[in-house]
């Protein structure tokens, strides 16, 4: 099968083997040194400050993002919302007593900063919460604007990086984020089931709040800082992103970023001769290409049809659900002579509408 889904991305051979070492227990001295190493490359990738709090929750980049919630110590908290990702925010801040404000953006538009400037002269919120690269819609969000409100108007910044971290230009420090996740299956190319976090010192100070034992990241901070026991981590995959990471940081993300926009304007131009639309309205993502199928041809038949052909892609989820096609584009999903093979199958099926 032909994985080319907005998460989880094709694993390369080297994350692929790193699966086969023996199992250890996760409180063996070489798993606690793979787990330094691995916070040694995060802390290259996220660049956030001294005293910061750098680690791998284990479970999916949902857990990275809750986590980030159950912390607080109060709110309210502004959340941008403009897709499906950035509504499960907010949503998960109604959860943890937060007392989110929505702020909503037209799907396929970017978060507008005016209006973010203007939410925060109304009120005073304990934190800013945005999605760098919404998967839904494919937009890229005003990261370092939006960051510098934030920190103007005494708030947290809280960043989802899912589909940015690891492929795009990245500093914690120079875009003003106080606590940022991803997911190991998006563009770091490992398996699912890490969710590396980055919180800064200030946010450190501001998590105080415990809303769940397994989300407290104090607890996890005895694992990761001091070596001490929290829960069984999953040592193979810990093992798996640490080779992942040795991939990014050995390519370089600049050089990632290059081949993601590559392939992304060459794999649009190809979709649009056959009559596909890009669907966002504006700042698209390089990460994941959404597009709007040819009139008359339905997205979900197309998913459908392309799996039978032995390619997996994704359609529409939350306000795109049954209008788009979406690509991934992340880590190895970047590659175009994987593209050239779904374009192929994508002519037998359009040939068979």
């Amino acid at each position: 099968m032909l994985l080319l889904t907005p998460g989880p991305t094709p694993i390369p051979e080297r994350v692929q083997k790193a699966l086969m070492r023996p199992m250890r227990g996760h409180l063996d001295p070489e798993v606690l040194a793979v787990n330094r190493a691995i916070q040694e490359r995060l802390r290259w990738l996220f660049d956030p400050g001294e005293g910061a709090l750098v680690a791998a929750l284990a479970g999916s980049g949902s857990l990275g993002m809750e986590a980030g919630l159950a912390n607080l110590d109060r709110g309210p908290v502004l959340v941008l919302v403009n897709g499906a990702f950035s509504r499960r925010v907010a949503e998960m801040a109604q959860v943890h007593g937060l007392e989110p404000t929505v702020l909503e953006f037209p799907p396929g538009e970017p978060v507008d900063p005016e209006a973010v400037a203007q939410a925060l002269r109304e009120r005073p919120y304990r934190m800013v919460a945005l999605v760098h690269g919404e998967t839904s819609t494919g937009v890229l969000n005003p990261a370092r604007e939006i960051g510098a409100l934030a920190q103007e108007a005494g708030a947290l910044f809280f960043l989802d990086a899912v589909t940015t971290l690891g492929m795009l230009p990245f500093s914690m420090r120079e875009m003003g984020v106080d606590y940022v996740f991803t997911g190991s299956q998006k563009c770091l190319s490992a398996p699912p089931g890490l969710a590396p976090v980055a919180v800064s010192l200030e946010a450190r100070r501001a998590f105080t709040a415990r809303r769940g034992w397994y989300l407290d990241l104090e607890r996890v901070a005895e694992h990761w800082e001091r070596g001490g026991y929290h829960h069984t981590t999953p040592v193979l995959l810990h093992y798996a992103l640490l080779e992942a990471l040795d991939l990014v940081l050995e390519e370089g993300v600049e050089a990632r970023q290059k081949r993601a926009q590559e392939v992304y304007a060459w794999l649009l131009g190809e979709l649009e001769e056959r009559g596909f639309r890009l669907y966002p309205k504006a700042s698209p993502l390089p990460t994941v290409l959404v597009v709007r199928p040819p009139q008359g041809v339905e997205a979900d038949r197309l998913v459908k049809g392309l799996y039978a052909q032995g390619v997996a892609v994704a359609g529409g989820i939350g306000p795109t659900r049954g209008q788009v096609l979406r690509l991934g584009l992340m880590g190895e999903g970047a590659r175009r002579e994987l593209y050239q093979g779904f374009l192929e199958a994508l002519d037998r099926v359009l040939a068979l509408a």
